[in-house]
């Protein structure tokens, strides 16, 4: 194990040429940034996760209450023992063949047996409160923590001249006010890695799970070898659209239309001119060419790099879903649907009531061709919106 964590910790990959661990020691003169510090943030994330449920009971909900936000979930499925087994311990989306097999046995129409599994799906699907909740809690957090990094870094030099990142590097001192706000926000990540699991499930589930782990890595690298200054342009950067994205989900779930149009708008300016105009401009540019002229290359120079230009893959993606719904909403005239929805719909007929064992042999469904409204992704029914970062 002894040699595994030499290995792991060798000073060549982290640190560059001619700096060892033992120069990075805290003395009675300077503090810097320490490996074992961030073993702090794993149980402030199970704290970060619980306040989040209290949050979200006794604030968020009677605030969705008030802004007479329902619980109410999707429409449910008719109870049937048999759909139900085969829901629970065979498959939750059955093929044709297996359809064609329950339309003989039930006598119903394969179309009913379709929309029944659809509803059945949906009905596991949170609640517009629930969303709402979540949604708040993530607008509270990400406001604060937006607001602090602003207020800190306004009074440090390198906020006004990124080349101050790198003079001194690594021997830059950590402050207390540095180390406060990567222990925050590397738990608040954690927090919402392991939550991804619990919360509501999104098309891009994959895509998100890749952001995480990319940011939780990008905050893990800039602390161990100290790259704590561009860290925490990164970071503020990062956080000032998520603040719209969540307000503009709360609006619509409170079905304020024009105000979620409004913030929507400001969210897609905002997200589009700091990730693919002043992240690359700003943050790639010290940290590909001005540390590379200050500082030179090293191993983790490198795979930082790397995961700060996966990021930015990461951003184009997102930008192209932001411009596609944009689109979408001028041509309707709102913003009405998320390519990450949740609710499953094809038809009006959803929007009915539960379906009822039709003989196969009667006229009974007909399929529409209007899509359901109000059953999205982030923002169920006006103008969705992609997540954090």
């Amino acid at each position: 194990m002894a040699g595994i964590l030499a290995w792991f910790w060798n000073e060549r990959f982290w640190l560059p040429h001619n700096v060892t661990w033992a120069d990075l020691k805290n003395t009675d003169e300077a503090a810097f940034p320490q490996a074992e510090d961030l073993y702090l943030a794993c149980p402030l994330a199970f704290c970060i996760f619980m306040i989040r449920l209290v949050f979200e009971r006794f604030i968020a909900r009677p605030c969705a209450l008030g802004l007479k936000i329902q619980a109410n979930g999707p429409q449910k499925a008719q109870p049937n023992a048999i759909l139900e087994k085969v829901f629970t311990a065979i498959t939750k989306h059955p093929d044709e063949k297996r359809l064609e097999g329950l339309s003989k046995q039930l006598d119903w129409d394969v179309r009913t047996i379709q929309r029944w599994f659809r509803q059945r799906r949906n009905q596991e699907k949170p609640s517009t409160l629930a969303r709402f909740c979540e949604s708040m809690w993530r607008f509270t957090f990400y406001l604060y923590i937006f607001t602090y990094g602003v207020r800190f870094l306004k009074k440090t030099p390198w906020l006004w001249n990124t080349r101050e990142c790198w003079y001194d590097y690594p021997y830059q001192p950590l402050t207390a006010d540095i180390h406060y706000y990567y222990i925050l926000e590397l738990s608040f990540y954690l927090s919402l890695l392991f939550s991804q699991f619990t919360d509501i499930r999104r098309k891009d589930f994959l895509i998100m799970f890749l952001h995480h782990l990319a940011t939780i890595s990008l905050i893990t690298f800039a602390y161990v070898n100290n790259m704590a200054r561009v860290g925490t342009l990164v970071m503020c950067l990062h956080d000032s659209a998520d603040v719209l994205v969540e307000a503009a989900k709360m609006a619509n779930y409170a079905k304020f239309q024009r105000l979620c149009n409004l913030l929507f708008v400001m969210f897609a300016m905002v997200f589009i001119s700091s990730r693919l105009g002043v992240y690359p401009v700003w943050i790639l540019n010290t940290t590909l060419f001005e540390s590379w002229e200050i500082v030179g290359p090293y191993p983790s120079w490198w795979v930082f790099n790397l995961l700060l230009i996966l990021l930015q893959f990461l951003h184009s993606f997102w930008s192209y879903l932001i411009v596609k719904i944009a689109c979408r909403a001028i041509s309707r005239g709102k913003v009405s649907k998320d390519d990450r929805s949740d609710i499953e719909s094809s038809s009006d007929e959803d929007n009915g009531p539960p379906p009822t064992p039709v003989q196969k042999h009667h006229n009974s469904t007909t399929n529409g061709t209007n899509k359901a409204h109000g059953t999205n992704g982030y923002l169920s029914a006006g103008a969705p919106c992609l997540d954090e970062h």
